[in-house]
């Protein structure tokens, strides 16, 4: 039996067993595959638990682990990948493989898990995305592929984001689904809000950061209030970055110049030797069972160390220096094919550090994030580490907003 077959047949069994469950008898309690590992031999059900449990559930560790080992090196880009992911929902047993398998983008360079999204990317070459403006609607979605015309309908949807206005700024709500962008909802990731100038941004996560004081917080929280939590407080929003966009007062000719201080990831990240810290899962530290946020490398990361690389000193991005082309006239970036359109949306971010730090040349000089246009509603996103999709997608947001004239005085061409 070839290898696909052999997937078929266990979706063939899995479809079996769900027809099963429907039919059992009313009031027979339903018993998750899940949970028969803590069942006892001798208890009440428990030939329903093994019945449950199935050939899926029973394969051995090794002939398991070889299967879900070939799916994710086979299946390199979406919607392949769509099989891993399928792996890790059959049960518990599957899941906690696949887990241990499919690695961080960081070091794998792919997206498999929702997870993913608000984890470093890779360091060596940039995870290429594309943005999707519906002017109708005001929202923005987030592709997985370099453009609508290559990718087509095979394009994944990573984030969207719906542009709220009102009274003293605007809203961008960013979510994982484009039809829910509710609050209170588990698809919430974390919003974009700006001030009434759209010249400074926030960008808050639904997710705590790694500070111990804002854990701490919400820990205290939860003692003083057992049982009793405010609607705001399990919707809690964590301030994670500032973008701050210069008003050129002079309106002297040049680009937009902007600046992001990202005050969830350390500058010691990008020092040599340096993890980004990486998420493990979506929590919340209201949530007593919330796994810790890790770096790179899998350890917690340090709070309260005395020297400076550990102190969680935030890392700051600025505009790369575009030069100025006498013949088009124009302001120009290298931007390697990905961006077709001149605008004064399109822009490159590398880190801004001190003579002090110890930082290389070449990282100071690497592009970490860039923005551009291709077309009338569609932009290019590339970014790399130690940013996100999140964070990324959340910097190009800024970017639609409306800004001042004296801040619209340019055009970057590519």
């Amino acid at each position: 039996m070839s290898f696909t077959s052999f997937l078929w047949e266990i979706g063939n069994i899995s479809n079996k067993s769900s027809r099963k469950r429907h039919r059992l008898r009313r009031g027979q309690a339903h018993i998750n595959p899940e949970a028969s590992f803590s069942s006892s031999p001798g208890s009440p059900g428990s030939s329903t638990v093994q019945i449950e449990q199935r050939k899926w559930a029973n394969l051995p560790p090794e002939l398991l682990l070889d299967i879900i080992q070939r799916v994710e090196q086979r299946e390199q880009c979406w919607p392949g990948r769509r099989d891993v992911v399928a792996c890790a929902s059959v049960c518990r047993s599957w899941r906690e493989i696949t887990k241990d398998i499919v690695k961080t983008p960081e070091l794998c360079g792919f997206l498999t898990f929702p997870i993913s999204l608000k984890q470093p990317g890779p360091r060596d070459t940039p995870i290429q995305c594309f943005i999707r403006r519906e002017r109708a609607t005001s929202t923005f979605r987030l592709y997985m592929g370099l453009s609508p015309a290559l990718s087509g309908e095979l394009s994944k949807l990573l984030l969207a984001a719906k542009r709220v206005r009102r009274a003293t700024g605007t809203d961008f709500v960013i979510s994982l689904v484009g039809d829910d962008f509710s609050r209170s909802s588990n698809k919430y990731v974390g919003k974009l809000r700006s001030n009434f100038l759209g010249t400074k941004f926030n960008i808050f996560d639904s997710q705590p950061s790694t500070d111990s004081t804002v854990c701490s917080s919400c820990e205290l929280c939860r003692k003083t209030h057992p049982g009793k939590v405010a609607p705001r407080v399990t919707t809690s929003n964590y301030n994670t970055a500032k973008i701050s966009y210069e008003l050129n007062i002079l309106r002297t000719r040049g680009p937009r110049r902007m600046q992001c201080i990202m005050n969830s990831i350390p500058v010691s990240a990008i020092e040599e030797g340096g993890t980004a810290p990486t998420p493990t899962a979506f929590t919340n530290c209201l949530d007593e069972h919330s796994s810790p946020l890790l770096d790179s490398a899998g350890r917690r990361p340090q709070v309260g160390s005395t020297s400076r690389s550990m102190q969680n000193v935030p890392l700051v991005l600025k505009n790369k220096a575009p030069r100025w082309h006498e013949q088009l006239q124009c302001w120009c970036l290298n931007f390697k094919g990905r961006v077709t359109v001149a605008s004064v949306k399109n822009f490159q971010l590398v880190a801004a550090v001190e003579p002090s730090e110890n930082v290389t040349i070449t990282e100071q000089e690497n592009v970490i994030l860039q923005f551009g246009k291709i077309g009338k509603d569609i932009f290019t996103m590339d970014y790399c580490y130690p940013l996100s999709a999140f964070q990324a997608f959340a910097i190009c947001l800024s970017s639609f907003d409306t800004k001042p004239i004296a801040v619209q005085n340019a055009f970057c061409f590519t």
